[in-house]
């Protein structure tokens, strides 16, 4: 079979791979019908990850079908379509008892892409496929299906439920790339008063506009100051980092208020400053995480019922063989517009409308 290998920073090629096969009882094989890049990827592909081995299959995130599974697993079986998560979770390890499923210590969590090899291939294999994959439902597509493998379970738990959004705040999301209008789209399920929306790119502040934010900034013009007017000079409720860089965390903690939260979703490759000489005194709380995936299974019922916006997030679709051209667009976001990309998926689309 074809899959993505990273051969090293800033090296990588779809080329020819080993099938996988059932390892572990608790494994399935599916064969992937949609499958996406994330920011992590690129991030992986600049050796930021240095975990990841030369010779890993890169990806995390797709939609596929159950072709094998092991003689343990018990709740899909061949034919099923099903999400596989971004995390995987044996279920039985302390943290997998308080559903921080990203913490697995029995083989699980962020182990896709970047321990074991992951989703962009023809075939992959999943580990402890029970509480790894997903059944879809027949009305999600699969090219919206696949931004719940990361993007919405991390911006809702990470950013919206760490930061404790409530009804009536204001709400500042700091990039609004793929994870940050995931963010402001959950956002919106807690009725906050306003969101508004930061980023360098207008292409991206027009997305976060048609996705719920009710007010945008250009990240170079004074934004903390915009935060300041809508809000009396109070500052936002509560703050998300969505970028991974310091200067946008450090912008959050200049916008948060007194008692407010900062939470950090972005993942950093370089130390960020932390201004205790500033924040000891504002009762501020930060926090930081890994996306556990407890929600997803409420995400993809949201989705179903249509609560949920996701038509506007893939905005290029690829036949799965151009993995290599599709990174070039996505890595090149300011150039191309592309928020999420999508390969595959003519065997796995069903004939529902767009949001």
């Amino acid at each position: 079979m074809k899959g993505f290998v990273f051969q090293g920073a800033g090296q990588a090629s779809w080329q020819d791979v080993p099938d996988p096969g059932i390892k572990e009882p608790t494994d399935a094989i599916v064969q992937v019908g949609v499958v996406t890049i994330c920011g992590t990827d690129l991030h992986i592909l600049k050796g930021d990850v240095p975990e990841v081995s030369p010779g890993t299959v890169l990806g995390h995130e797709a939609v596929g079908e159950i072709v094998e599974v092991g003689s343990d697993v018990r709740g899909v079986r061949p034919g099923d379509r099903v999400l596989m998560s971004c995390i995987t979770s044996c279920g039985r390890c302390r943290f997998c008892r308080e559903r921080r499923y990203g913490q697995c210590r029995g083989g699980g969590g962020w182990i896709l892409g970047r321990l074991i090899d992951g989703t962009q291939a023809e075939y992959v294999r999943v580990p402890h496929a029970d509480l790894s994959v997903h059944p879809l439902p027949a009305t999600v597509r699969s090219e919206d299906a696949v931004l719940f493998a990361d993007i919405f379970p991390t911006s809702y738990e990470v950013g919206v439920r760490n930061g404790q959004v409530r009804p009536g705040d204001t709400v500042a999301v700091v990039g609004a790339g793929p994870i940050g209008l995931a963010a402001i789209a959950t956002a919106r399920l807690l009725s906050p008063e306003r969101i508004i929306a930061v980023d360098l790119a207008p292409a991206r502040l027009e997305a976060a506009h048609r996705l719920g934010a009710d007010a945008v900034a250009d990240a170079r013009e004074a934004p903390g100051q915009l935060v300041a007017d809508l809000t009396d000079g109070l500052g936002a409720d509560v703050v998300m980092e969505a970028v991974g860089v310091p200067e946008s965390f450090e912008l959050c903690t200049r916008m948060v208020r007194p008692g407010g939260h900062v939470a950090n979703i972005g993942v950093h490759g370089k130390p960020a400053t932390l201004h205790l000489e500033e924040l000891w005194s504002k009762d501020v709380t930060i926090t930081t995480g890994l996306v556990d995936t407890y929600s997803t299974p409420t995400l993809l019922r949201m989705a179903a019922a249509g609560r949920l916006p996701t038509g506007h997030l893939v905005t290029h679709t690829f036949p799965v063989e151009q993995m290599e051209e599709a990174y070039d667009v996505f890595a090149k976001a300011a150039e191309t517009g592309a928020l999420k990309v999508a390969l595959g998926g003519e065997r796995y689309d069903v004939a529902v409308p767009t949001d």
